[in-house]
């Protein structure tokens, strides 16, 4: 099978999981026989090596996000025009049998016309809210299709009148997004599906295959006997939260675990950096709180250093691989109960629940799981178990591989 991947980023220019996920996949499938093709943006994040990628072309372009400037709509046409192009020129060289679509978020969303309306099968991947989110906003579509100005709608008038809509239909097409059938579509969790059914996006019939990671990339805990050092790993941003992972130790402090450590993985924003570190500094917790940054591969080691994650996700989070990394690993997790995490948690088997925003509780759970190493020795064996055998990269291509072979033979 030939397969034309489409994601809006790509690694070694990734910036979350959903651009690595896609390049685990794309690889899994490689070595089942596939042959595959990555159509990419041209994004660059300085730094990041430049890799030789035969099998990858990185032309789009992004619109407005990842620091890409926002266009006025007489300067957007070049750009919507330039990625419809891309898209047909690389149908015509690579003559795929499917087409996969994945993340689109800031990729112009009229690709999607010619490729819903032309013969080649198409498979949408959704581990985010691009479509909820992404497509009612897109600032092309949304011009030629929302109700607008007065000003707008006079405009959109003459371009129809005068037969020049027609014209900019064959290269950057301007039809409502409502035309969008998505026929052959799972996601990555029921949360996500059902929340994109109830925002009247066409996606209830939609399957459910759940994020993967590889399991044998993880160094695994050996003893559950220490219980001081208290990790937390993602974006430093407001919908991550790390600000209640901070209060937590504060209020697991006050309840006498003094021993306990915190550390803080993850990039942000200058400003919620700022805001982070404030917070640090005025619960007092200078000493016990530190961030710091690591590759992908090198967390992959280092979760094992540690005694236990807390996962304070506040967001809608689809599905997320953090709890998954540490389960791997051999961690107790102590996770809120955002978006699609009830699809994995089970309080007191493989994790114990908390609640998001809600730092005191974190801090009760961090109590029990002090007092019970034996606890802590189940609830990690039970998620070391589950993630091995339901969340593996191998048993989650499988789920994929069958999934687009069955759109191929529709």
């Amino acid at each position: 099978m030939k397969l034309l991947v489409i994601s809006n980023l790509y690694p070694p220019h990734e910036i979350g999981g959903y651009e690595i996920r896609c390049r685990d996949i794309c690889e899994r499938l490689r070595e089942l026989g596939h042959d595959i093709h990555v159509l990419t943006s041209d994004h660059h994040i300085p730094g990041r090596p430049e890799i030789s990628e035969p099998q990858v072309t990185r032309a789009l372009k992004i619109h407005g996000m990842y620091g890409h400037p926002w266009l006025p709509i007489h300067k957007l046409y070049a750009l919507e025009k330039h990625n419809v192009a891309a898209v047909r020129q690389a149908i015509t060289d690579f003559k795929p049998d499917l087409v996969h679509v994945w993340n689109l978020g800031g990729i112009s969303k009229t690709i999607l016309h010619p490729l819903e309306n032309g013969s080649i099968p198409l498979v949408y991947d959704i581990s985010d809210h691009w479509v909820v989110r992404s497509i009612r906003f897109d600032v092309w579509l949304a011009w030629w299709n929302s109700p607008g100005s007065s000003a707008r709608q006079l405009a959109r008038t003459l371009l129809g009148l005068s037969g020049i809509r027609r014209l900019i239909d064959k290269s950057a097409p301007t039809f409502s997004p409502k035309r969008f059938e998505f026929k052959n579509i799972y996601f990555c969790s029921a949360f996500m599906r059902d929340f994109s059914a109830s925002e009247n996006w066409p996606v209830a019939h939609a399957s459910i295959i759940h994020c993967g990671i590889d399991t044998a990339a993880f160094s695994v805990k050996q003893s559950q006997t220490r219980f001081k050092k208290l990790l937390w790993v993602g974006r430093l941003s407001a919908d991550k939260d790390p600000l209640t992972a901070i209060r937590a130790l504060a209020a697991a402090h006050r309840l006498g675990l003094t021993q306990l450590t915190l550390d803080l993985y993850g990039h942000g924003e200058p400003d919620y950096v700022a805001l982070v570190d404030a917070e640090i500094a005025k619960l007092g917790l200078t000493q016990h709180v530190q961030r710091k940054l690591a590759p992908s591969a090198e967390m992959r080691q280092l979760y094992a250093y540690y005694d236990a994650l807390l996962f304070t996700s506040n967001w809608g989070e689809p599905f997320a691989l953090t709890p998954l990394e540490a389960m791997a690993s051999g961690l107790p997790v102590i996770t809120s109960l955002d978006g699609g995490q009830p699809e994995l948690a089970n309080h007191g088997v493989n994790c114990l629940i908390a609640a998001a925003a809600d730092p005191e509780l974190y801090a009760t759970r961090l109590v029990e799981l002090e007092a019970a190493p034996k606890l802590r020795e189940k609830i990690a064996k039970a998620g070391l178990t589950q993630v091995r055998a339901q969340f593996d990269l191998a048993p989650i291509t499988r789920q994929i591989e069958a999934f687009l072979l069955a759109a191929l033979r529709k």
